[in-house]
């Protein structure tokens, strides 16, 4: 089973920048996308053979997530559940017989940490929700996570080490909900890779000079880790300030 993930900063303007080819050349079973600042039906999306889920955020052009999938769910849910943190679109979750499918837009804390206070009260209740859903089966989650992890996950480490992605903070909230129970898929196939990312600034010709960060990701139950087949992070294609990633995980 392949799944891909995809923030895709505006998917009217993705779609304009080679979205539908991309998603049609991999032909994944399961497309998960984020930061879709869009509500359904705003534009068309067509991909012939997927059902369209989508949560928008109440504010309009922000936020938001879309999942494209082949496999038919048997339930899907959005958002946390959580007071406070249901308004902007940023999860929805499919039930599958042998999984749960989550993808997630994790709030940025935004600059000088302005909303720092927030993402720890978000963290905390993001993973008491998919901690939930793993007492009943396994789960993938995947999404744009806004956190490079490890220093070996963005360029310039020392620089950000305050900076929203790179706080103390929000590395060790990473660290929690990998503890609780989580695999990161790229570091457990590829622990001492350096240079890959996934996501650019616009400014100083980040991406031509590949200073980038690896914050978006697949995370999935530790019970399941060696089912994982492969991740691959598509850095070379455009459409977006975020790249694709892939990953194809067999559960059969």
């Amino acid at each position: 089973m392949k799944l891909i993930t995809w923030n895709v900063n505006g998917l009217r303007a993705c779609l304009g920048k080679g979205f539908l080819d991309f998603c049609i050349d991999q032909n994944p079973d399961m497309i998960c996308i984020q930061e879709t600042k869009m509500q359904e039906g705003q534009a068309e999306v067509p991909l012939d053979g997927y059902e369209q889920f989508w949560n928008s955020a109440e504010k309009k052009g922000y936020s938001g997530t879309a999942i494209f999938t082949k496999k038919k769910p048997i339930a899907i849910h959005n958002d946390i559940d959580a007071e406070g943190h249901d308004q902007e679109g940023r999860v929805i979750t499919l039930e599958f017989e042998e999984f749960y499918l989550v993808t997630v837009y994790t709030p940025n804390s935004k600059e000088q940490l302005a909303r720092l206070d927030y993402r720890m009260d978000w963290e905390k209740a993001f993973r008491s929700y998919v901690l939930k859903l793993d007492k009943k089966k396994p789960v993938i989650i995947c999404g744009d996570l806004n956190v490079a992890h490890q220093e070996i996950d963005l360029k310039n480490p020392a620089a950000n080490r305050k900076n929203a992605g790179f706080s103390d903070e929000e590395r060790e909230k990473m660290t929690e909900l990998l503890e609780s129970g989580f695999v990161d898929t790229y570091r457990y196939l590829y622990p001492d890779v350096t240079g890959v990312y996934t996501w650019w600034s616009y400014r100083f010709n980040a991406r031509a000079n590949n200073a980038g960060w690896r914050i978006d990701y697949f995370l999935v139950s530790e019970r399941i880790k060696e089912k994982i087949m492969n991740v691959i992070i598509y850095d070379h294609i455009l459409g977006s300030d975020h790249c694709p990633v892939l990953l194809d995980i067999d559960l059969t």
